[in-house]
């Protein structure tokens, strides 16, 4: 059994790695009896934590929001994880938390171990970043919208579009999604009713928020997958399907598509891009036998490639 220093630490551990915790959890995870719970927490409110408590079957803890910010207990790993993810941010597409980073950063190297230290250290030694160009996201976007999010509040902001042109728009915010260098905020777009991205860095929130709205179901579940898809269709808009007379293993990993076995002996390829001639030519040196199923204009461009190279 712990002694009590150490029970309490590991104590307030557990609170602050989930919301809730019953009592009975609490006792288990301590190897104490739940009496022994509920005298560690009156200690740990004595020293200024705010641990609430629920009474009943169905009660339990909850470390909430104090007026001061408690000490973070962390494990090796998560030190680790956290010093690694300041030293990103500071470095990062997120403008106006750089220096907050690198503050936060110093402080935790401070009390980090000396094994820790080095493997951090270690890290950032042998670690070459690409310096990424494009644009940046204000931090105060990001928390305002997520913010919105969690509090099922509408957004109004004016949104710079492909073309330069600023509107004003209003969505129901659903969540955030990040991709490379690039902030984009899934929501329900009030005006044109239905499900829409929005590149954060184009957003310039208004005040205040709009009212509150009751939640939508996302438009699939893995909307992470969702927006990937949408922002490869903006990207390549022109889609193209074949029937190949090849198995699907000889053509997978040999061209950047879909390939979908159909038999032993033929598959489906189905490609993507902003030019059909591209296409044409990336399937003709498949060096296999296909049909064209769509588009239909796609076969003559084909015929057309294949009268030029045989004139060679």
């Amino acid at each position: 059994m712990l002694h009590t220093s150490a029970r309490l630490l590991r104590l307030l551990s557990l609170l602050q790695t989930r919301r809730d915790w019953s009592s009975a959890d609490l006792a288990e995870r301590l190897g104490v009896a739940p009496r022994t719970v509920r005298r560690d927490v009156e200690r740990l409110r004595a020293l200024g934590y705010p641990v609430h408590s629920a009474p009943g079957v169905a009660g339990g803890y909850r470390l909430a929001a104090g007026a001061d910010l408690p000490p973070l207990l962390l494990d090796d790993e998560e030190a680790v994880a956290v010093a690694v993810g300041l030293r990103t941010a500071a470095n990062g597409t997120v403008t106006g938390i750089e220096e907050t980073s690198l503050r936060a950063l110093a402080k935790l190297e401070q009390v980090l171990p000396a094994r820790l230290r080095h493997r951090v250290n270690t890290l950032q030694t042998h670690t070459v970043r690409i310096n990424r160009e494009g644009p940046t996201v204000d931090a105060e976007v990001l928390t305002r919208v997520a913010a919105a999010c969690r509090d099922r509040e509408q957004l109004r902001f004016d949104y710079t579009g492909h073309d330069g042109v600023a509107a004003c728009r209003s969505a129901e915010p659903y969540g955030l999604v990040s991709k490379g260098n690039r902030w984009y905020l899934v929501a329900w777009d009030t005006d044109r009713r239905d499900w829409r991205t929005f590149r954060a860095d184009r957003m310039r929130l208004r005040t205040p928020n709009g009212p509150r709205f009751a939640p939508r179901e996302p438009p699939e579940p893995d909307v992470a997958a969702w927006v990937q898809r949408r922002l490869a269709h903006e990207m390549w808009p022109v889609e193209a399907r074949f029937l190949l007379h090849a198995p699907a293993e000889r053509v997978a990993g040999r061209v950047s598509g879909t390939v979908e076995p159909l038999d032993g002996e033929r598959c489906l390829l189905t490609l993507r891009g902003d030019d059909p001639h591209t296409m044409a030519v990336v399937v003709a040196f498949l060096d296999v036998d296909f049909e064209v199923l769509e588009p239909v204009e796609l076969k003559e461009r084909l015929r057309a490639l294949g009268s030029r190279l045989s004139a060679v």
